[in-house]
């Protein structure tokens, strides 16, 4: 795969990147690849606790180096002690960081979960933006995390998550090359699968990392969907 000179292909014109150019068999492997995924996952939903913008907001920033289960320990009393934006606002770190203790890196994390709602109220009204350009302004976030607030919250794809699992599994199927720095195995799976399909893809992808493709001891060679598409069982495509 080389990277394109000319502008993205139709439908991507308005990500601040240029995509690798893909060839016609290579679009239609991922395809077979998200299929059987969508038949192994069809209900495959984020993993994080919220009900509203805001709260995936904050959770998807504690859940950085951290895990997903332990997060959701920890919100459900921190989203109660702090139920709106401006309640965030109006505290300080410090009272942030006792309900999230728990979680790694809690004192960085309280800074820019306030920092974060602090600027939701005063720069867009208490409601969490609805642009990648807008979310990146917050304290705290980053592609991913963008890309998560608005794929789940908002049912907007402008961005394809990449966690540690979605990193892993893409290169051991083929859809990234090894050398592949985070930036660009997002840009390998914008280029090869359908825009309204990168979210829920995201999902399936995840769950296919923690259940089978793990970092170790993975199950390659026991699963069907490996045995097809994965470098490391016998006789993948």
């Amino acid at each position: 795969m080389t990277v394109r000179t000319p502008d993205n292909p139709r439908g991507l014109r308005d990500l601040p990147f240029r995509v690798p150019e893909v060839t016609k068999s290579e679009k239609a492997r991922a395809r077979r690849i998200a299929k059987a995924l969508a038949e192994r996952y069809p209900d495959a939903v984020c993993a994080l606790d919220y009900t509203t913008p805001h709260e995936l907001l904050i959770a998807t920033i504690l859940s950085a180096q951290s895990t997903d289960v332990g997060v959701n320990k920890a919100t459900p009393a921190l989203f109660a002690a702090f139920p709106t934006p401006q309640d965030y606002a109006d505290a300080t770190p410090a009272k942030i960081e006792k309900h999230i203790k728990s979680i790694g890196l809690y004192r960085n994390k309280a800074k820019a979960i306030h920092s974060a709602m602090t600027s939701v109220v005063n720069d867009f009204g208490g409601q969490v933006p609805q642009t990648m350009d807008e979310l990146l302004t917050l304290r705290g976030v980053a592609r991913k995390t963008a890309s998560v607030v608005l794929g789940n919250a908002f049912g907007i794809n402008d961005g394809f998550v990449v966690d540690t699992h979605i990193e892993r599994l893409s290169k051991r199927f083929g859809l990234a090359p090894h050398d592949a720095s985070v930036a660009m195995v997002e840009r390998y799976l914008i280029a090869l699968f359908p825009r309204d399909q990168w979210t829920d893809l995201s999902h399936r992808i995840i769950y296919h990392g923690r259940q089978v493709c793990k970092a170790r001891g993975w199950l390659c060679e026991q699963d069907s969907i490996c045995q097809r598409f994965c470098e490391n069982a016998r006789g993948g495509e």
